[in-house]
């Protein structure tokens, strides 16, 4: 024991002076998760909360078109401004970069006389198949277009959801005219407002409730999804630290030298792992520390800590244990300094990318979403997430830990095997 602890604390004395390993392990990923939860934040108001600067260019004199304007502001997600006179493709090119709008609709000319040509067609039609009189039935030529302008960057699944929204306005006004000429010919006045406002808003509510394991309605947000992710991105980023300290050994001849000493080299290797297990988990605490604190001083969500800690607490020991694996047992491979600095450094984000960190690992499709199960990541997050996202308890993530719990254990066995392979233990 008392050549463990002598050891822990030479680690710790190394540590301490690897300035430029702490900030990697410390400051780095506070930046990102700081950064990242502001941005992707920012697009969940976009999305939820804030609404989409749209010009409508109207070069039609209806009012069918004017009701078509203000359908699609009624929807909630746009910002509707209005611009005057003829518009084509690069004019309104050149208004939505002047007015910093990533959308743009133009309404053609006689709009509003097709539409309601199309109705009284639509209506007579209606009456026929009824048995009714419905008068001469005439021909009605298509409605023309509308045309939809947006910025490339609009990402695709917000464009559909605009394209969804306008043509959900388009058809709410085509429904109202068709509904309001079919009333005028079978009783030849005007349909009252009060049953028309009936007739078309009377739409079936629908509730929308996230689902989670413990029965509780948490409501998903940029924290509960960026601080579990970049906490595992921290706590495997130990690689250029312990990594490096481990080839630094080698080098400069410790093993040797501990082969002379009444010790083994396993107790450094359990050293090691003690001593940066616990930098994994100060790592956690600070990421955790500053969604529950800093993040609503700052305007972001706060970080709402699972109900079960002590499952919290058992897969923050298991990453730890398994991040700290890892980055030993590249260290034992590698030979030198840029060796595990470069090696590291890469494998980390390719474990990254495809464990779901940066990309969700359902959005994945073929040999990638099925890498994912080789990602000790992945598994890192699925358990955080049962756990900050669904409620969960630690029963509900131990198919999320064993395989965790596997990997490192294939972790430690190689580094045995390589460190028998270089005759060091």
């Amino acid at each position: 024991m008392f050549k463990l602890r002598a050891t822990i604390l030479k680690d710790i004395r190394i540590l301490w002076r690897d300035k430029v390993g702490l900030s990697l392990m410390f400051a780095m990923p506070v930046m990102l998760v700081i950064v990242v939860t502001n941005i992707q934040n920012s697009t969940f108001q976009l999305v939820s909360k804030n609404k989409l600067p749209i010009l409508i260019s109207n070069q039609d004199t209806g009012q069918i078109s004017s009701r078509l304007i203000t359908s699609i502001n009624k929807i909630g997600m746009f910002k509707v401004l209005q611009i005057s006179g003829h518009q084509n493709e690069k004019s309104m090119s050149d208004a939505m970069h002047a007015k910093d709008a990533m959308l743009g609709v133009i309404i053609p000319a006689n709009f509003s006389s097709k539409v309601a040509a199309k109705a009284n067609n639509v209506a007579g039609k209606a009456l026929k198949s009824f048995g009714l009189e419905g008068g001469t039935l005439k021909p009605a030529g298509n409605v023309d277009p509308l045309t939809l302008y947006y910025i490339p960057v609009l990402q695709e699944s917000l464009r559909l959801s605009v394209e969804g929204a306008v043509r959900s306005a388009l058809q709410l006004v085509e429904s109202r005219e068709t509904l309001r000429s079919l009333y005028f010919s079978i009783n030849e006045k005007p349909m009252p407002e009060n049953l028309e406002n009936e007739m078309l808003n009377n739409k079936t509510a629908i509730n929308e409730i996230p689902v989670t394991k413990s029965g509780t309605h948490i409501a998903p947000n940029a924290t509960q999804h960026n601080v579990p992710a970049w906490t595992i991105f921290a706590m495997f980023f130990v690689i250029m630290s312990l990594g490096g300290s481990v080839v630094r050994e080698k080098v400069s001849g410790s093993f040797i030298r501990l082969k002379t000493l009444p010790t083994s080299y396993l107790v450094a290797i359990v050293s090691k792992q003690i001593t940066y297990l616990c930098v994994t988990m100060l790592q956690a605490a600070v990421i955790f520390s500053i969604g529950l604190w800093l993040f609503p001083v700052m305007g972001l969500p706060a970080l709402n800590l699972p109900s079960d800690l002590v499952a919290l607490f058992a897969v923050t020991i298991i990453c730890g244990w398994c991040a700290v694996s890892y980055a030993i047992c590249v260290g034992v491979f590698s030979d030198t300094q840029e060796q595990v600095n470069g090696f590291g450094a890469i494998s980390i984000v390719i474990l990254a990318a495809i464990g779901g960190l940066m990309v969700p690992s359902f959005a994945m499709q073929g040999f990638f979403r099925n890498s994912a199960n080789f990602s000790p990541m992945h598994w890192c997050l699925e358990a955080y997430y049962t756990l900050f996202l669904e409620g969960g308890k630690l029963k509900d993530i131990i198919n999320n830990i064993a395989p965790l719990f596997i990997i490192t254990i294939l972790l430690q066995a190689a580094t045995f095997l390589g460190l028998k392979r270089k005759n060091l233990i």
